[in-house]
């Protein structure tokens, strides 16, 4: 066995120090969260309450980060046991998130194919008027991927150089987007 000896450690894990911010930063959430509750339905004071909240958090991302960078590189904590851990957590929660999305699609394909008598056994339930897609959101579908592959042949064009072309491009990009705005707010 090999006997590691990293700040006074006989082993190769990192025991985290006792730190303030995972508290700070859960208060944080709650003002935010409370804030923009408080701002939407138009107390006073909830739109302050959901900046300071906003900027909280973005405190706490840097000062939470720079300990770990800190612990990671100059007090040499992270060893390659560690380093193992944080790669296999990071993985797990890929994995949890891919098995939260099956989960969730299997419920709504459960749901379709097989419908409840609580909604009257037909999929769509009867009560609700659906959209036909081959109407508004198609057409919403295509002036967006529209719009989009202007933004990228026009950025592409200025790189080749073609100012003319990305000029045309960008100001297509520009007409399409705005059609886009209009058309989302009907």
């Amino acid at each position: 066995m090999v006997n590691l000896v990293r700040n006074n450690q006989k082993h190769g894990f990192h025991l985290v120090d006792p730190s303030p911010w995972p508290l700070i930063a859960a208060f944080s959430a709650l003002m935010l969260t409370f804030g923009g509750v408080l701002y939407m339905h138009g107390y006073a004071g909830g739109g302050f309450l959901w900046r300071f909240g906003f900027l909280m958090i973005l405190f706490m991302m840097y000062v939470w980060w720079r300990d770990i960078i800190r612990e990671g590189t100059f007090e040499g904590q992270h060893t390659s046991i560690v380093q193992l851990g944080l790669r296999m957590g990071m993985l797990l929660f890929i994995v949890s998130e891919i098995m939260f999305f099956f989960a969730f699609f299997w419920a709504f394909f459960h749901s379709s194919f097989n419908p409840s008598p609580a909604i009257g056994g037909v999929w769509p339930p009867a009560f609700i008027t659906i959209l036909d897609p081959w109407k508004v959101p198609f057409i919403k579908h295509c002036n967006f991927v529209n719009f989009r592959c202007n933004c990228y042949l026009g950025s592409s064009c200025y790189c080749m150089g073609f100012k003319v072309s990305s000029r045309c491009c960008i100001n297509c990009y520009y007409l399409f987007s705005s059609y886009f705005y209009c058309f989302t707010r009907i």
